[in-house]
């Protein structure tokens, strides 16, 4: 007997073996959401096993320009002394579209394990070409036209009913190197009730064609609105300080590689958002009655507990309303239970999101209630009633009735009273519990008090002491915090070291062109804090010079140099390996913590 349980224990677990081998598989294709016409793009499909009979579905607009190439990426890390290993099968296309639209890829399909899987279907966009010529920034100047960059205030209606919801959308447009924005102000939404949307933290900027150019974009800030007054409603327009990065060409040229490589210098610029005007018509006449203003679309749910029960037992009903609009605003329905019901304040339950769409969830409200008698009783019928502004016209919801059969408890006697009946203020409701609270409590006076005993002075000196010494510590911290530029070289080495663990992310991910952005802000933004040299007077030269002067050797300031040239040929040459950038990256590393070591404040 023991032989079989052993022997099944061992099939079942090379069975979860492998299952669980089988959902270890990923296969994902990877592309850019959108594209310009006549440009060139890649298409990789990615897998985390080895696979076979590897097929691509049908691309009927696009011309294939090179592919699959095959490649093969191995990486492995050490944590908490756990060694991880990880390997990448990649098959590349270089794509390049035949017409503009929104076009859909058909997955890929391969054999794991003679088993057919699929890749992940792509909807990629093609953009028209640009209609006006991108202006030069390559160039001593640092004036930046107006259609360079600018925000757009663009609102999902501009005729809506009253309480009706619109979502308003601030997106950023761009065709110069955006490194941040200062003092944003937005409006403040008058005549509105506003519900802000959750962005998501990792935004990546998108393609898009606009008055016949092509720009980068990203959405500053999304807010649903729902008006409360009628008329024309005007969106103030909002102020911004955008921080424009502008290459400008170094002034000493060294060799001939200089010709290539630029300098940067951030440029602040004030933008403005274009005011908008919303058209809010009122709701129409006939409100039906109990009408409480909600516009949107609405479901309404019931659940009785039971409907056959005995006397001082309880029973909840349970109503859920669900669906989109100024949900926030929706108030409790109120229910006339029987006269003879003990009836406990309801629980409401909100469940709301605010997303592009409007406010969307659910509202549920349960009500506790206990019959004290027998009979035969009625809960009257629920009614909601909502304007639905895509039909434009009033919808009532309707829940019940409920008849509950009500038997007489044991205790209940013949004139209807029950004995030892329980009233309310002895109950309390926890959930869908009900519990009795305890009221025979045995209190006595202490004879000890704190104040005028030792140990309250004492803890009167120690507390003393402590405020004393947070006060010392508070106000030498803000001494040091009021010298920006002492703090700026204090942190320069953990601000670096913060870049360079986000570009051992693009290293692992084999995300080339960010990596090598990311080493050159670190070496930069470095150089720059550790040395105090502003924005506008950071080049190879003056680093040198600078590094030169604090007593770092020749070799440190060459690899620096090196170092800079590598990541900015990056952008010019064609892609180097994996092993490329793991080197370059260790040799930033010991750069780095060899400057750090020899740099005297």
């Amino acid at each position: 007997m023991n032989v079989k349980i052993f022997f099944y224990s061992l099939m079942l677990l090379l069975a979860t073996q492998v299952v669980q081998a089988e959902e270890a598989i990923q296969f994902t294709a990877t592309a850019p959401k959108s594209v310009v016409m006549g440009q060139q793009f890649r298409l990789v499909f990615s897998a985390n096993q080895e696979i076979s009979d590897f097929r691509m579905g049908e691309m009927n607009d696009f011309d294939v320009l090179m592919g699959p190439s095959t490649s093969t990426m191995r990486s492995s890390q050490i944590v908490n002394g756990q060694r991880s290993s990880s390997v990448t099968y990649s098959f590349t296309y270089v794509l390049m579209p035949k017409k503009t639209g929104t076009f859909q890829l058909s997955p890929a399909t391969a054999k794991y394990k003679r088993n057919t899987i699929q890749s992940n279907a792509l909807r990629i966009e093609v953009l028209p070409e640009d209609q006006q010529a991108t202006a030069d920034q390559s160039t001593a100047s640092t004036n930046v036209q107006a259609d360079q960059a600018f925000i757009r205030a663009i609102p999902s209606k501009t005729t809506v009913y009253e309480q009706e919801g619109l979502t308003i959308t601030y997106k950023l447009y761009s065709k110069v190197d955006i490194s941040g924005f200062d003092n944003p102000k937005f409006p403040e939404f008058k005549g509105f009730m506003a519900q802000e949307v959750d962005l998501p933290q990792n935004q990546q900027w998108n393609l898009e064609h606009y008055n016949g150019s092509n720009y980068r974009t990203a959405v500053l800030k999304q807010t649903v609105l729902y008006p409360r007054e009628t008329g024309t409603l005007t969106i103030d327009r909002g102020s911004f300080d955008l921080l424009l990065r502008i290459r400008v060409n170094n002034p000493r040229m060294r060799s001939i590689f200089d010709d290539f490589f630029e300098s940067y210098q951030d440029v602040k610029k004030a933008v403005y958002s274009n005011p908008v005007q919303i058209q809010v018509k009122p709701l129409p006449s006939g409100k039906p009655a109990g009408f409480t203003g909600i516009t949107g679309k609405l479901k309404l749910d019931s659940e009785i507990s039971t409907t056959e029960l005995k006397a001082n037992e309880a029973v909840t009903l349970t109503l859920t309303l669900t669906g989109t609009g100024n949900l926030k605003m929706l108030p409790t329905p109120e229910i006339e239970f029987p006269q003879d019901f003990e009836v406990y304040d309801p629980k409401v339950n909100n469940q709301f999101t605010n997303n592009s769409a409007g406010v969307t969830g659910s509202k549920t409200i349960e009500y506790l209630v206990i019959p004290r008698f027998g009979g035969e009783f009625v809960i009257p019928a629920v009614h909601v009633s909502y304007f639905d502004a895509s039909k434009g016209s009033y919808e009532q919801l309707t829940a019940g009735p409920w008849t509950l059969n009500v038997a007489k408890s044991a205790n209940e006697t013949n004139t209807g009273v029950a004995a030892g009946m329980v009233n309310k203020e002895q109950l309390k409701l926890l959930g869908s519990d009900i519990r009795y609270i305890k009221t025979d409590f045995n209190l006595r006076a202490s004879e000890e008090t704190l104040y005028g005993s030792w140990y309250f002075g004492l803890y009167y000196l120690l507390s003393s002491f402590v405020l004393v010494l947070i006060l010392f510590i508070n106000r030498k911290r803000a001494r040091e915090n009021a010298d920006i530029t002492a703090l700026r070289h204090r942190k320069a080495s953990k601000v670096a070291n913060k870049r360079l663990k986000t570009a051992a992310l693009y290293l692992k991910n084999d995300k080339k062109e960010a990596f090598y952005e990311e080493v050159l802000k670190a070496v930069w933004g470095y150089t720059s804090d550790k040395l105090s040299i502003p924005v506008s007077e950071l080049n190879k030269d003056n680093v040198v010079i600078r590094l030169q002067e604090r007593g770092v050797s020749d070799e440190v300031c060459k690899t620096f140099i090196d170092i800079l040239e590598t990541c900015e040929m990056a952008r010019y040459a064609p892609e180097s390996g994996h092993r490329a950038m793991d080197d370059l990256y260790g040799q930033t590393q010991e750069v780095m913590n060899r400057m750090e070591n020899t740099i005297k404040k």
